[in-house]
């Protein structure tokens, strides 16, 4: 079984970049009080970031966020009591599979967004930077066996702060292939944006570059697009 079964199925993940190019960076207003229409503009849409991106069949639950943990930890609840935008978007090929899963989460003032915000950090500081997981029955529901390693790191992005779990996880020979997860959790003034980027192969694959500057560029341009609706 191919872990395309379980997962996604991919392209390459150098076509990130080079459609987003000249779409991120570029300063953010300083705190202050951010809406649902300013975070619902920084959403990608399939066609900003490649033709062969399409919304998936089933987008993960906008009540819960996406695992911040190695392993088979689940996903962690909204914290608080946001107001939540939410949205997803694939590449799926013969390779393998891209996703990039949003979710904006304004509060009702600074401080509401602070203690939600601790309580994700608190949550990430618990999480172990490893995990393994036994091959499961031989289905076409179950995983294959596999080590993954995780490391955080801070995330700044205009006056946006916070930090990036960046896991890496590698299927057993007998099912070959790897995957690549940032989830990058960012907040400011009242607003909190969660962005996971996950890219996933079929097959022996050795991580590169490409990988970090495009979680990068994605989440840089979501992060420009709600601070350049707020400016407007």
């Amino acid at each position: 079984m191919s872990i395309a079964t379980v997962l996604l199925r991919i392209v390459t993940a150098g076509s990130v970049a080079a459609a987003l190019a000249g779409c991120s960076g570029g300063s953010a207003p300083d705190g202050g009080r951010y809406t649902t229409a300013m975070l619902q503009a920084g959403v990608l849409q399939p066609a900003d970031v490649g033709s062969t991106w399409k919304r998936p069949e089933q987008s993960p639950p906008a009540t819960s966020l996406m695992p911040l943990c190695p392993g088979v930890a689940g996903r962690p609840p909204v914290p608080g009591s946001p107001t939540v935008v939410a949205a997803s978007i694939a590449d799926e090929g013969d390779k393998g599979a891209q996703a990039f899963d949003q979710l904006g989460l304004v509060y009702k003032d600074a401080a509401a967004m602070d203690a939600a915000f601790t309580s994700l950090e608190d949550a990430m500081d618990a999480c172990p930077p490893s995990a393994s997981k036994s091959a499961g029955p031989r289905d076409d529901t179950a995983e294959a066996g596999y080590t993954e390693t995780s490391t955080i790191e801070p995330l700044t992005s205009g006056g946006w702060t916070g930090f990036v779990a960046v896991r890496h996880k590698v299927y057993e020979p007998g099912n070959p292939g790897t995957a690549d997860v940032a989830v990058a959790v960012v907040g400011q003034g009242n607003a909190i944006v969660v962005a996971s980027y996950a890219a996933y192969w079929v097959g022996q694959h050795n991580t590169g570059p490409e990988f970090t500057a495009d979680w990068r560029r994605l989440v840089g341009t979501v992060l420009s697009r709600v601070d350049a609706k707020r400016a407007g």
